[in-house]
């Protein structure tokens, strides 16, 4: 019965090497019972999209620039036609240095990652490897069951 799966062999992979690439059901539920079992374990959990990052180096770990929608104010002569540029935080460095004091490290959950290139995989396993505290699980497409392998395999076999 799927429900008393415990998710070890899934945390004891992700603790191993980092970075899991994962396939699960496409009806949903299976995923939220192995967040949850990492964030019991003490891992802080960030859920994020795969779709629309853009440069994934300086999202996840440098400051970088974003456009707000203008919401039908114009400016008139004062900045850019464009709109103005706000600099918000990278996402990843920001929460690997304000992690409370007792969390095991932080977990990036990736959905949607089938739009992602093999180059931005790749840099996802590196960041992983050079970080000891980052852990990431990428949604790398639907399976009937809850599959898993490290993103390396993935990478190797792709």
């Amino acid at each position: 019965m799927a429900i008393l799966t415990t998710g070890k062999d899934f945390m004891s992979a992700l603790e191993k090497t980092n970075a899991c690439g994962v396939y699960a059901p496409l009806e949903g539920g299976y995923e939220g019972r192995y967040q949850r079992r990492l964030r019991t374990t003490g891992y802080t959990v960030l859920n994020i999209t795969a779709r629309g990052l853009g440069d994934l180096s300086s999202y996840l770990m440098g400051t970088h620039g974003i456009r707000p929608p203008h919401l039908g104010k114009k400016n008139i002569g004062q900045d850019a036609m464009v709109g103005q540029i706000e600099f918000i935080p990278p996402i990843v460095g920001y929460r690997l240095q304000n992690l409370p004091a007792k969390s095991k490290g932080l977990v990036l959950w990736i959905i949607e990652g089938y739009v992602l290139s093999r180059e931005e995989i790749s840099y996802l396993d590196n960041l992983a490897k050079s970080e000891p505290r980052l852990k990431i699980v990428l949604e790398l497409g639907g399976e009937r069951y809850f599959r898993f392998q490290p993103l390396q395999e993935f990478l190797s076999v792709a």
